[in-house]
């Protein structure tokens, strides 16, 4: 497809664009236990980085400054039509959940704090943390996901808009929280959807990389999205935050697991040489964020279930 664009302001995509470019796949399986039909809708849209125009507008809205590499209108989403819950990851809320200070602060700090962590060998990882994590240059989000919440079923008011993720506590049952069951996922279901959709992407500066993308993989029967955050601030830090949304299409259980993991960059540099790795080979698996995120300590962990039959 043809795309001449003449300006930084000329409308794009138009809608119909954004239509054409949209993936979606319907699913439906048994009966659920409400007695209805448990369909979701899974879509996806991959389009060029955003126009400058686009991503001025998106910076004055979010407040800081925009990765070098915005996909804007990419997006991966859940639905369940029956009860209006929808799960969407899009790269403007993903940015807005980046830590935010002073715009002319940041700059500054930026170059300053740059400089002086080159000295931060000895630095324990909650004192790197604090050398990066008010600095939004690194564009370390902890987005899961923007939900929107679905009808109960009650005859309208308040009793329609109660369903939506949650823990334990916050929901008020004292039933276990269901983790996702991985043995059900090992199984060599054929895979009827799937799409990885970048949100956005920075190499912070030439000084390593920043990067939240969206997987998902959809079976007959269950669904897997895998969102992951992945920075790497070369002689510094290592981060990954990882949230996985299962789906089973046959009981309409939504299952949420936010992980965050990280460690000093010398510390992992450190465990890939004790695998036995040459320089060239732990170079290739710096880039990697999937040989990394194994070898990463937890540092948060958050699970949340969610019913829609």
């Amino acid at each position: 497809m043809a795309l001449h664009v003449t300006s930084t302001r000329e409308p794009f995509p138009t809608p119909s664009l954004l239509g054409q470019a949209t993936r979606t796949h319907r699913t439906a399986a048994a009966q659920g236990g409400g007695g209805q039909l448990q369909l979701f809708e899974v879509s996806s849209r991959k389009l060029p980085i955003s126009k400058s125009g686009a991503i001025d507008d998106m910076c004055e809205r979010v407040g800081v400054p925009i990765p070098e590499m915005i996909f804007g209108d990419n997006l991966v989403s859940v639905r369940h039509p029956a009860s209006g819950w929808a799960l969407e990851f899009a790269a403007e809320a993903a940015l807005d959940r980046v830590e935010k200070t002073d715009r002319g602060m940041l700059r500054v700090a930026h170059a300053g704090e740059w400089s002086s962590s080159r000295e931060l060998g000895a630095a324990s990882a909650a004192g790197i943390r604090q050398v990066v994590k008010p600095f939004d240059w690194s564009y370390s989000s902890d987005y899961r996901g923007s939900e929107t919440a679905g009808g109960s079923g009650g005859d309208g008011g308040e009793e329609q808009q109660k369903k939506r993720l949650g823990g334990g506590s916050s929901s008020g049952s004292s039933e276990p929280l269901k983790p996702i069951p991985l043995e059900l996922l090992k199984r060599r279901d054929p895979i009827l959807f799937f799409d990885e959709v970048v949100l956005y992407e920075s190499e912070l500066d030439d000084n390593g990389i920043s990067l939240y993308s969206v997987k998902v993989r959809v079976m007959e029967h269950r669904m897997l999205l895998l969102a992951r955050l992945y920075m790497r601030l070369d002689g510094v830090l290592v981060r990954v935050r990882d949230t996985r949304v299962y789906v089973d299409f046959d009981t309409g259980d939504v299952i949420r697991e936010y992980t965050a993991k990280e460690d000093k960059f010398e510390n992992v540099k450190r465990n890939l040489m004790m695998k036995g790795m040459l320089p060239d080979a732990i170079t290739t698996a710096l880039r990697d964020s999937n040989q990394v995120a194994e070898l990463l300590p937890v540092v948060e962990h958050d699970l949340e279930n969610l019913n829609l039959a």
